[in-house]
This record gives C-alpha cells, structure tokens and sequence, in this order.
C-alpha cells in the first residue's frame, strides 16, 4: 500500500461505477480517474448545471472517457427513489457514496431530516438499498462509502438521530461521519450472512483542498470563520487529488478487506493510502444494527435481499 497512487488503480475496462457528488473535489478526482482506466462512471450530481461543467471537463482531460451525468439530490428521498428506478444498467460494478455537507447551519431535508444526517447518512443508505440488486448481481461487485477522522468526535444518538434536542454543526457532523462507518459495518456484516460477493469498505481523504470547508461558513454568514477555512485550507490541506487516493484505493484495490477503513497515512492528515484507525462505536454490532433499522424506518427503504443479522 505504501506509495500507492492512482497510476496503481487496476483496468476498469468493462466496469459500471456511480460516484456521488462528483461534480468538484474528491467526487470529481474519483470520477476521472475511474475513467481513465476505462470504466463507464456515472457521475451522479443535485447540481446538472455544475454536474455537465465537470462532465466538459473530464472528457477534455480524459480522451475517450465513458461517463453520464444524472442529477441525483441526496436530501430529497423522491429524487434518490428516481435515480435508482431509471439505473439503466443490469450491473453495477461499484457505488462511492462521497457526496456530503459539512458543519452547515441547522437546516432540514425535503423530508424533513436534519440536513448533515439526511444527506450524508440516510442518502446514501436509501440508494445503497435502492441499487442493491444490482450490486449484487455484479461479482467483485463494492460499496465505497465517504467517511471523516471528525467521527472520532461523537457517537450518534440513538435517540436523537435529528439533533432536535440541541443542534452544534460539527457534533453533528460527527455523528454523521460516525453514521457511515456503523453502516459500513452493518452493510458487512449482513453481505457476510448471505455469503454476497459484494465488499462493504469505508475511507476518508483527510484534509484535502475541496470547498466542503467553506461552505458551512459561507451558508451561516460568517465571513470571518470562511476566510479562515479558505487560508487554513490553502496552507494545510493536500490537493483533492491526493485526497481521493484512499477512496480510489478503497473502490479499486485487489485486497480491500470489507469493513475496512482507509485513510491517508501521515496522522489522518496526508500521504499515500493506509489502514486507518476507527473509534470502537463504530464496529459495535448491536449500535449498527438499531441504525440500520432506524435508517430502514426513516427512508422507507428496505434491505429485504440481506435478511436480518441479530446483534443479540
């Protein structure tokens, strides 16, 4: 793993890949890469108008890239149920769920979910259900999903998933960030069950130089706090093609563990791809388990191919 770079990614010759939020930064990175080793990308976007500028792009930095563009609004669970119905193809090779809000102002989806979990957890978990047969009609087949070092800050909570009680921006994004890596697990355990030939694996960039640390500011009006996201970022952060190294290694590499979690290699911070470690909430079955149902009650999306795995 030490020096992996994106010249490592194995031929994708043949391969369907979605990629959310891949109009700009990681998303994007994730997207081009994939197609520069010859995979068919969907790049899945809330913004067409963003989302055909980064298509333009891509095929003029990649010659002879395969890739789509579908609109796809992961805080509205109508436009996921869209998606996924209109999915044209028999197979999917691989889902990076990477698209997501950070420390935003408190705020509330289409369907009522407190904006960083509705997004960034119950999103993804509605479309991962929703494209699961074709995951798992696909051998090799993977799910990719986006997490951050910040989950290290909180558990969820259970019995507040909305923050209604009292919402702080990054608590709350934390227990989004922890959402993911428990749904990861989850996700594992239950393909284990089945015996699927679908691994479930989680990564993060790090800090890496993409617009999610402004956008928070910048939606708040805090010109202060976003000037100094921008600086911090501009001095500290490594390039958002850095930052997708551990998902593109997540999403491609031959001996990716299910339920692993990869990161940069220096601190959480940067370098090349390595395991990284996760708070122990984060592999409690049972904790895994009562968000899984949670999330199955919320989103209405029922994973029915995997059955139930009992934490008891």
């Amino acid at each position: 793993m030490s020096g992996w770079t994106a010249h490592d990614i194995p031929d994708q010759s043949g391969r369907v890949a979605v990629v959310t939020g891949a109009n700009s930064g990681l998303g994007y990175v994730t997207a081009r890469e994939l197609a520069r080793k010859g995979a068919r990308v969907v790049l899945a976007c809330r913004s067409e108008v963003r989302g055909a500028a980064a298509v333009e792009r891509l095929v003029s930095e990649v010659r002879g890239a395969d890739v789509e563009l579908t609109r796809l609004d992961l805080g509205d669970l109508g436009c996921v149920r869209e998606f996924a119905t209109a999915f044209p193809y028999g197979r999917l090779d691989l889902l990076v769920n990477n698209a997501g809000v950070m420390a935003v102002p408190y705020g509330t989806t289409a369907d009522g979910f407190e904006t960083q979990f509705g997004v960034n957890h119950l999103g993804h978990f509605a479309l991962t259900g929703l494209l699961l047969p074709a995951l798992l009609g696909t051998p090799g087949a993977r799910v990719v999903t986006v997490s951050s070092p910040l989950h290290a800050l909180s558990t969820i909570d259970l019995h507040d998933l909305n923050s209604e009680r009292r919402y702080r921006r990054w608590l709350a994004y934390a227990r989004s960030k922890t959402a993911n890596l428990l749904f990861t697990h989850e996700l594992a355990r239950r393909l284990a069950a089945r015996e699927a030939d679908v691994v479930a694996a989680a990564a993060h960039p790090g800090y890496a130089a993409t617009n999610l640390q402004t956008a928070g500011p910048r939606m708040a009006g805090r010109r202060g706090s976003e000037w100094f996201m921008r600086s911090a970022t501009r001095l500290l952060a490594q390039s958002a093609e850095a930052g997708a190294l551990p998902v593109l290694y997540a999403a491609t590499a031959p001996d990716v563990r299910p339920d692993s979690f990869t990161g940069p290699s220096f601190v959480h911070w940067r370098g090349s791809p390595a395991p990284c470690r996760r708070a122990p909430w984060t592999v409690d079955d049972r904790a895994g388990e009562l968000l899984w149902e949670a999330s199955q009650r919320l989103t209405g999306v029922a994973y029915e191919a995997l059955g139930g795995v009992s934490a008891r």
